[in-house]
């Protein structure tokens, strides 16, 4: 496999793929040949949706190991287009909620959508795209190799182009050739982050993302989230990165498996819901 030269680089800061679309509205049945009876004027008739569509709808969305509760039943929106910080010590429940949105963590209760479909489902996971904290990646692919696989699994457009911004613009273009399970904590934290926006998205969950990289890395995530943001995608940024947080619309707060806090980030205190204290205490 080869790779773009780089004299043939674009100047452009990559961005997920501006031709990501929504899944097209099902076509309505045709009517039946008879008239349907008209219905009686005392039934109520259904309330349409208000607002924009929903990224993430959790309702009673809860997971327990034995007696032991890791999230209590959550209802919680997200709406389209939205970019939310997820706070909490460890152990509040955050990586819970973002692995089971992924579908990889089982609910012990509840249900949850992402992008309008089913968590799990092959819809959901073709929408939502998943940056962890301890990425996983296949043992005799190089950087380059994860990079084609991803992009041409989720048919990204102009993917090589897309593929050698990124990697330049994190700093990985050295290394690109190289597999990346010989990396450090921080370039492989690099090549995940390539490999999360080398391919469309409706949703991004992200799980502490900021975990061992340096600056330059740090300053290229955090360009490429208010990039994808603002091509329309929601994202949900579970971190410990305090001074990040104020980058978001919204903050919410766990403490126990419970929300303690959800509203502006600029009414909150952080540093206190960071160690799980109620933001009235």
């Amino acid at each position: 496999m080869t790779r773009p030269d780089n004299s043939q680089r674009s100047s452009r800061s990559n961005r997920p793929t501006s031709g990501r679309q929504r899944p097209s509205a099902k076509s309505t049945p045709s009517p039946a040949l008879a008239d349907p009876e008209p219905e009686p004027e005392h039934l109520p008739q259904d309330e349409p949706e208000v607002g924009p569509p929903l990224a993430v709808h959790t309702e009673g969305l809860g997971k327990s190991y034995g007696d032991a509760p890791a999230l209590f039943p959550l209802d919680l929106k997200v709406a389209e287009g939205e970019r939310v910080s997820l706070i909490g010590h460890n152990g509040s429940g955050k990586t819970t909620l973002i692995r089971m949105l992924t579908g990889m963590l089982e609910p012990s209760e509840g249900g949850a959508t992402v992008a309008g479909h089913p968590i799990a489902s092959l819809e959901a996971r073709a929408a939502v795209s998943y940056l962890s904290d301890q990425p996983v990646f296949y043992d005799d692919l190089t950087v380059w190799e994860h990079l084609e696989y991803i992009a041409r699994l989720h048919s990204t457009e102009d993917w090589e182009q897309q593929a050698v911004d990124l990697v330049d613009m994190i700093g990985l273009t050295p290394r690109v050739d190289d597999l990346p399970m010989t990396f450090s904590r921080g370039l492989k934290q690099k090549a995940a982050i390539a490999m999360a926006f080398v391919r469309p998205f409706e949703l991004m969950l992200i799980d502490e993302p900021f975990v061992g990289l340096d600056r330059m890395g740090r300053e290229a995530l955090l360009q490429l989230l208010s990039l994808a943001h603002r091509d329309g995608a929601a994202l949900v940024v579970a971190t410990h990165e305090l001074s990040s947080v104020s980058e978001g619309q919204r903050l919410i707060a766990l403490a126990g498996g419970e929300v303690t806090y959800d509203g502006s980030p600029a009414a909150a205190n952080v540093n206190a819901l960071t160690e799980g204290v109620r933001n009235e205490d």
